[in-house]
């Protein structure tokens, strides 16, 4: 769990900084360039695989496997009922498999909402500039957009 928000906190206080200072199409713009290699820098410092996964991507890089859409699935039923959830865990024999639920908030509609409520014109239209492919619109606060999926040695636990 330190893994998955250490590296959330990154990401959001550069997003959050970029945001606030410069807009939202910089903030788009930070995305696309920079939150690879943040995640990355993330992934180095714990000596794990960590990454954000979906089933409507962006970045089609952001594509979940089947392991990873089934999790996601079951995070999206407990988060729609309201259900309390925890970190799903699968151990292998010599690594761990982490996966976690990323829940939009207002910000996140800025980018991820309904494009013709929530999203200006100007950043949707660089959004299709960036992501040709995008799928990852149409969110409402409170959803599940993706899952976290981190993969680490089981040695020294």
């Amino acid at each position: 769990m330190a893994y998955a928000m250490g590296t959330k906190q990154e990401l959001g206080k550069n997003l959050m900084g970029t945001l606030q200072k410069k807009g939202t199409l910089a903030a788009l713009e930070f995305c696309n360039i920079k939150a690879f290699p943040l995640t990355d820098s993330m992934a180095t410092v714990h000596r794990a695989n960590i990454k954000r996964v979906t089933d409507k991507p962006r970045n089609p890089d952001n594509q979940a496997n089947a392991t990873a859409l089934a999790h996601l699935t079951k995070f999206k039923e407990w988060v729609a009922k309201g259900d309390s959830y925890e970190p799903i865990l699968e151990e292998e024999e010599d690594k761990v498999h982490f996966y976690y639920p990323i829940i939009t908030n207002t910000k996140c509609l800025q980018c991820h909402g309904n494009p013709k409520t929530d999203i200006q014109k100007n950043v949707l239209a660089k959004i299709n500039e960036l992501y040709p492919t995008d799928q990852a619109t149409g969110y409402q606060a409170n959803e599940v957009r993706g899952i976290w999926s981190i993969t680490f040695p089981k040695q020294g636990l």
